[in-house]
């Protein structure tokens, strides 16, 4: 269809609407144009962002492969950055940045690569590439006296970026729910998870992680416990957030939180440590993490949550954010 035979085909009163909405079409066009383009440039210059003070709550930062690493960035004042669990994303912390950004700090989180909104790569799926992803977006923002924030695997990833970077964006670190010191049963592991338990979760993931995801939220929130009252909002956002992540990166990830040794990184931990588990992790088992951890780092405080699951951030958020807080202002 071409513009002459509209016009002779239409009384002119038609012929004027469609030439405004179709102006009005192209200017929506060109306006998505320069929104892509104003995204390409952040992708690639969140650090130039940062530097004049309009990161504009957040975006993306290349890694050292070029791998887009979403990040949020909100409010002002002392950092607090979060590295989120298996096989979640930042949104998994919603509850704490909210909470904090609004008690006058400054919160960022990201999505791990292939998790996500993160880039999907099929190479980098490990923890090396994780705290290197984790020390880019700490510097492209320019981020200095930070408390560094881990659940879970992300709580690996805090601790293997300390160990590999150092401390000199950090003030103060927090575990909860956190895999360290490692998971699975070794020789220089002994009360360790035996590997079949990790088979199963690749088992599981490759062949419906849909499904999988579903179940794996009872444990995860200790839904599955007699007179736990179940929150399906949580299990079907932990459903959303692990489906809009990259089977391979998830499949790949599993390796990283469950036989990696974080031991050395441990020991490299200086800055205050706040140590947060819940007792009743089906998860992460408390005795062979939090406790174990707890003696490892130098500078470390552990508080046990009696009853709480491993998703404790969502099922007992009061009293981690004032946990969080407390430790903030110490």
């Amino acid at each position: 269809m071409n513009t002459q035979q509209i016009d002779t085909s239409i009384p002119s009163a038609s012929r004027r609407r469609m030439l405004s909405a179709s102006a009005g079409m192209a200017g929506a066009m060109a306006a998505m144009s320069s929104l892509s383009a104003s995204a390409a440039t952040t992708a690639g210059g969140a650090s130039h962002a940062h530097a004049t003070g309009h990161h504009h709550g957040g975006g993306y930062v290349n890694a050292k492969d070029g791998t887009p690493i979403y990040f949020k960035d909100w409010g002002t004042g002392t950092p607090v950055v979060f590295s989120h669990g298996w096989p979640l994303s930042a949104d998994a912390w919603d509850a704490q940045m909210l909470f904090l950004v609004n008690q006058g700090y400054r919160v960022i989180a990201h999505d791990r690569r292939g998790h996500g909104r993160s880039g999907q790569p099929s190479e980098g799926n490990d923890m090396d590439t994780y705290a290197d992803d984790l020390a880019a977006v700490l510097d492209a923002l320019d981020v200095k006296g930070a408390m560094l924030v881990g659940h879970s695997t992300g709580g690996g990833e805090v601790a293997h970026y300390i160990g590999r970077h150092g401390e000199k964006r950090v003030a103060k670190a927090v575990l909860i729910g956190a895999v360290p010191p490692q998971m699975v049963k070794s020789a220089s592991n002994p009360n360790g998870l035996p590997m079949q338990v990790f088979d199963n979760i690749r088992a599981g993931v490759a062949a419906n992680r849909s499904q999988f995801y579903l179940d794996l939220a009872q444990p995860f929130y200790g839904f599955n416990r007699p007179n736990a009252k179940v929150s399906q909002g949580l299990v079907q956002d932990f459903w959303r957030q692990g489906m809009a992540g990259s089977i391979k990166g998830q499949y790949e990830c599993i390796k990283q939180f469950s036989e990696v040794d974080y031991t050395d990184d441990l020991k490299k931990i200086s800055v205050p440590t706040l140590i947060l588990h819940g007792d009743d992790d089906q998860i992460v088992p408390i005795d062979d993490s939090a406790k174990l951890s707890a003696k490892i780092v130098k500078n470390a405080t552990l508080k046990v949550y009696a009853g709480a699951p491993h998703g404790m951030c969502s099922t007992h958020v009061e009293q981690v954010n004032a946990d969080l807080l407390a430790f903030l202002k110490a």
